[in-house]
This record gives C-alpha cells, structure tokens and sequence, in this order.
C-alpha cells in the first residue's frame, strides 16, 4: 500500500498540474510563479516524507495530501470541470481518502521511528476533535503557509506583510497540534507495552508484561478508566495485576482505542501478552 501511495504522489505533477495551471491562467506572472514554486516545494516535501516514514513524515503527509485535493477543488471552480479536473480531483481524493482512511498507512509511518525490537500502532483520534477542531487546524494551517506568498506576489503589500507575519505563528501552532494527534501511540517494548497520548494522558504509562493480566476487547458495560477520548470504533481493555494511578485515579483496568485492534491483539499475543 505504502508503495502504491508513493507511485500515486510522484503522478501528482502530470495529473493535478494542468488542473492548477488552468486554474491560474488568468493570474499575473509573478501570482503564477510564486503558485507553481509553492506547490512544486509541497509536492517535493510530501515526497520526501513518503520516501522516509517517520512521525514527522506522517504530519507532513496528513497536511499535504488534502492540500493537493483543496487545490484541485480550487482549480475546479477557477477554470471549469473540464477533464483535467476531473482527473485531478479524482486523483487527489483517492490519495487523500487512503493518507486519512487506511490506518496501516499511519502504522507503517510511526513504526518508523520505533527503536530496536519496539513496534509502534497508532490511536484513533479523539471523536470530539474529529467535529470540526481538527479541520479547522488544518485549513487554518494551509492558509497560513500560502496566504502571505500570494498576497505579495499580487502586490498587496500591506495585507501581505501581515498575513505572511500572522502566518508564521499560525502555522507553527498549527503544525505542532497536528502533530500532537501524530505521536499517539501504544508501542510494544521487550519489557512490555506503553501507551503514549499526549492528547488524552498527557504522560506515557508503561505496563511491564508480568502486570498485565489480560488484554482484548472491552465489555460494554466496561467501568475501567477511559483514555480513548470518545474515540471512533472497537475499543480494547487492559487489564492489570495491581492498580495503578492513571489521571488522579487508582486503577486496574484501562480502555483505549487503537487504530487496528486486531493486527494489535495479535502482536500481543505474539509477544506473549495475555490475550482474551
């Protein structure tokens, strides 16, 4: 799959680039040549994150790939659905549905910076944030980066300044909450499993394999602590020898929402996890 993302980004510039060019045919040079370097530097940055998965990489990916389909809607409406922009939406949509759908695409980009023998699975978004918080931070983070640019290119001196000033800030705060939802993880260690959210917990639990007494799906009328931050989908349980503090709370039951319960539960179990 992670190959067929790569193979579907390098096609970007042959399926989306008549689209954009369509789109700014009615722009001034200095407008088109400030566009074309942008989206030439967001598709070089989205490669290199493609060709080296890590955490950050996966950032990169999640912000730029429903950028290249923002930008293809964009050039839809400036210059008509014609083929060109049914190819690049249809192409862009495709790849953005797969960065943001298939969790094995985030599995495999934050395993990437695992250490040694560790294997890194991804968490479920919270559901709450999924509501529009999470949309907003990503529109307001792309307009961040482009408005300024544009702006000046269309000598708007005075808005440009302003906007390129207003959009540094807005983008650093922006890139550094989307990648909060990035670094969620539960990562397998030889000594046993730590969930680490720093959304949701805040600080890393680690759980050494003689504490955990079993792991598998939640019961629905479950009363261990909720980590899952309301989050979408199965929810599992870990269930321990002893108690421990977890949010000001003592406890020996714990739910989260992984990204894929079921390769997690068998990782577990090949691990030597207790799995029910």
């Amino acid at each position: 799959m992670l190959w067929a993302l790569r193979a579907g980004w390098l096609a970007i510039p042959l399926t989306v680039g008549p689209a954009i060019a369509h789109g700014l045919d009615s722009a001034s040079t200095p407008v088109q040549v400030v566009a074309a370097a942008m989206a030439w530097t967001a598709w070089g940055a989205v490669l290199v994150a493609l060709l080296v998965p890590r955490t950050v990489s996966l950032t990169a990916l999640r912000i730029g790939a429903p950028a290249a389909l923002a930008v293809s809607i964009w050039a839809s409406g400036r210059g008509g659905l014609g083929i060109a922009e049914i190819v690049a939406l249809a192409w862009t949509a495709a790849i953005s549905g797969v960065v943001l759908f298939v969790p094995a695409i985030a599995d495999a980009f934050v395993d990437g910076s695992s250490y040694g023998p560790e294997r890194r699975m991804t968490l479920r978004v919270p559901g709450p944030l999924l509501l529009g918080p999470v949309e907003l931070t990503w529109a307001g983070t792309v307009t961040a980066f482009v408005a300024g640019p544009l702006l000046l290119a269309a000598k708007l001196w005075v808005v440009g300044v302003l906007a390129l000033a207003v959009g540094a800030v807005t983008a650093w705060f922006g890139v550094r909450a989307l990648h909060r939802l990035s670094r969620r993880w539960l990562v397998f260690v030889p000594a046993g499993i730590v969930l680490h959210d720093p959304v949701v917990l805040g600080e890393a639990l680690l759980f050494p394999k003689g504490m955990v007494r079993a792991l598998g799906p939640a019961a629905p009328d479950s009363t261990a602590v909720d980590v899952t931050g309301r989050a979408l989908g199965l929810v599992l349980e870990v269930q321990l020898t002893q108690t421990s503090k977890i949010r000001s709370v003592d406890t020996d039951r714990l739910l989260f929402s992984p990204a894929r319960p079921g390769a997690l539960l068998r990782e577990a179990r090949k691990r030597g996890l207790p799995v029910v």
